[in-house]
């Protein structure tokens, strides 16, 4: 009988996977690059690599899309080989925990991993903002009112939580590449120069600042639209700031929203609490204060915010204390 078992949180930018029988994390992009249409060419780490430089022939995408699965058959044959090459261990009849985002039906990514070449003999799921919680080192089983803000990639995650359940919840499309592509739109209409995502990330992640922005810059390159030549750029994080801080606007807006609809209790509880504030894309840099500024309540950095949903899926399947947060869907109960 196999014992193994593997925890999976699909995000839109990276793909972390914990094997609790090494109790080893694994973090790779979740990207693909497929050849003429037909076989992988490469995956994770090395399909990234690829991303903006491929040839027409080699299309180089992610399986998933604004929280939800763009290519089942992609992600199969993805998780498979990283799992394969990279974690030791049997996958048929393995059990599999997975992060199930807010609004995302749960036969999906059951499906996923059931009908693949893995043949698992169970697939688990935990509701994304419970184990955000629970890789923030909270006990969500308690009967306290903890709000989670998961800004990732392409979505933010705004939920209440009580008692190891949603009491309140709402995806947006905004994330970390709503940003990037706002600081594109602004160089690309303020000096006519076109730059790629990847070095709209590189800003991003040096120069955006969500309140003060210090005096930094960097030189860029790009292509000038004017001449059609690549040439070299040189930003600010002033004029980084005045570019995302519509996109952060959105995001606060939508909190705010959540906070007025929390039950009074529970509100009592968040404010002496504090709002956790996790994700990839609380990296920005003092987007804590910012969010303190238009909640009035304190805010809550996860350290390794990237990390915390995954962390929250090994403590599900490793303290027997969570456990039951874990569920199957109603098909796998009556099979």
């Amino acid at each position: 009988m196999n014992n193994q078992s593997f925890g999976c949180d699909f995000g839109s930018y990276h793909l972390k996977i914990y094997h609790r029988d090494a109790d080893v994390y694994l973090t790779q992009h979740n990207m693909v690059a497929v050849q003429d249409k037909k076989g992988m060419l490469a995956y994770g780490d090395e399909a990234y690599a690829m991303y903006e430089k491929a040839p027409s022939n080699i299309h180089v995408s992610s399986p998933m899309s604004y929280g939800n699965l763009a290519s089942i058959s992609n992600m199969q044959a993805f998780l498979k080989n990283l799992l394969d090459q990279n974690l030791k261990g049997q996958l048929k009849g393995a059990d599999y925990f997975v992060a199930l985002p807010t609004d995302m039906q749960e036969r999906i990514f059951t499906t996923l991993i059931q009908d693949s070449t893995m043949k698992p003999r169970n697939v688990f799921l935990v509701d994304k903002p419970v184990a955000a919680g629970l890789g923030l080192g909270i006990n969500v089983k308690e009967a306290q009112g903890v709000m989670i803000v998961d800004i990732g990639a392409e979505t933010t995650e705004i939920s209440v939580l009580s008692l190891g359940g949603i009491v309140i919840s709402r995806l947006i499309q905004n994330g970390g590449r709503s940003i990037d592509d706002a600081i594109q739109s602004a160089i690309r209409k303020e000096y006519n120069f076109f730059i790629g995502s990847k070095t709209a990330e590189q800003i991003k992640k040096e120069l955006a600042f969500a309140v003060d922005a210090e005096e930094v810059s960097m030189q860029i390159c790009g292509r000038n639209m004017v001449v059609g030549l690549p040439q070299m750029l040189e930003i600010t994080s002033a004029f980084v700031y005045e570019a995302i801080k519509e996109q952060l606007g959105i995001i606060m807006d939508a909190v705010k929203t959540i906070l007025e609809r929390t039950p009074p209790e529970l509100g009592v509880d968040i404010i002496q609490n504090g709002i956790y504030l996790t994700g990839g894309s609380a990296r920005i840099q003092k987007l804590g204060e910012l969010l303190e500024q238009k909640s009035g309540i304190r805010v809550v950095v996860d350290s390794e915010p990237e990390l915390s949903v995954i962390r929250g899926i090994a403590r599900v399947m490793v303290d027997k204390e969570f456990r039951s947060l874990a569920f199957v869907t109603k098909e796998q109960k009556y099979e």
